[in-house]
């Protein structure tokens, strides 16, 4: 084998491998493996299922899924569904919210627990529980709807680059990040934004049982303490996390201290490898891929 068929050979081989690790990257990017999940359990008495609600919302598939689980399960006789978000996708909102009102008209309590934050999306899905607990600090409410646009069109004018769009129907470029706003367009976007808020107070009033009126008063997009909103009517009682499951306890009839049943993340390879970077990259993946047009999202500072 000559020299030059060697070095050939050689440069294929590293190719092969930046290829096959290039692969394993973007697998692990977006759809990491550390998604598996093991339940635990811990207690002696009767079960209680709880459920993590955190970060922005993007998505209510894992959510919804725990939902089904434990609400078929006979032995989970209620289940603490932990929330600390700052709300997110409409639809993923009102997906989880559907699934939550199914549990408690079911039969099974659902009592919720707010953290630090369960603004706007996060107060949605909170609304279908049978008992909501905030902690005197929670920031929640945020009864609003929000959709970004992205304006790039005069940075890239300066670039002398420029887009020409070839459409049917007046409105069918209405929020390209490459065209000035028109009136039509904002108006268009804002009778969205309307119709999705009237959807969000509609819920508020049902199931807080409150006028429209007082809902409406409450839906400009504020956020309130949990002393606040226990005395607005939009959460029951003030209490922690350890409350909370007392009060599901109570609800469900369990005597004594109930087991806490609970599913954790499996760490994956790629964890194990990059400890928290993984986890950093799937944040920026979600950020940049799964962020919804329309919001049930608090967009104050980060929690």
């Amino acid at each position: 084998m000559t020299k030059s068929t060697k070095w050939f050979l050689g440069i294929l081989a590293v190719l092969a491998l930046f290829a096959v690790g290039f692969t394993l990257f973007i697998a692990s990017f977006i759809t990491s493996s550390s998604d598996k999940t093991e339940t635990i359990t811990v207690g002696s008495g009767d079960r209680i299922a709880v459920i993590d609600l955190r970060g922005e919302i993007t998505s209510s598939e894992e959510v919804i899924r725990q939902l089904k689980k434990y609400r078929g399960t006979s032995g989970v006789r209620a289940i603490v569904l932990h929330i600390d978000s700052p709300g997110g996708g409409v639809v993923a909102s009102q997906e989880m919210y559907e699934e939550v009102r199914k549990t408690r008209d079911g039969g099974k309590p659902v009592i919720v627990a707010m953290g630090s934050l369960a603004a706007s999306g996060g107060y949605y899905v909170s609304c279908g529980a049978t008992r909501l607990v905030a902690n005197r600090g929670t920031l929640t409410g945020s009864i609003g709807v929000i959709s970004e646009f992205l304006q790039v069109k005069d940075a890239l004018e300066k670039l002398g680059i420029s887009l020409k769009t070839i459409k049917a129907g007046k409105l069918k470029d209405a929020g390209s990040p490459v065209k000035t706003m028109t009136e039509d367009d904002r108006a268009y976007f804002q009778a969205l934004m309307d119709d999705v808020h009237r959807q969000f107070m509609d819920v508020v009033a049902r199931e807080r049982k409150m006028s429209p009126e007082k809902v409406r008063d409450l839906a400009d997009g504020r956020v309130f303490t949990g002393e606040q909103a226990v005395e607005l009517g939009l959460v029951d009682t003030l209490g922690t996390f350890e409350d909370a499951v007392r009060i599901a306890a109570g609800i469900a009839g369990i005597n004594g201290e109930p087991s806490i049943v609970k599913e954790r993340r499996r760490q994956g390879w790629w964890d194990m490898m990059f400890g928290g970077a993984g986890e950093t990259l799937r944040d920026i993946k979600q950020e940049l891929l799964d962020r919804p047009a329309l919001s049930y999202r608090f967009a104050g500072p980060p929690y």
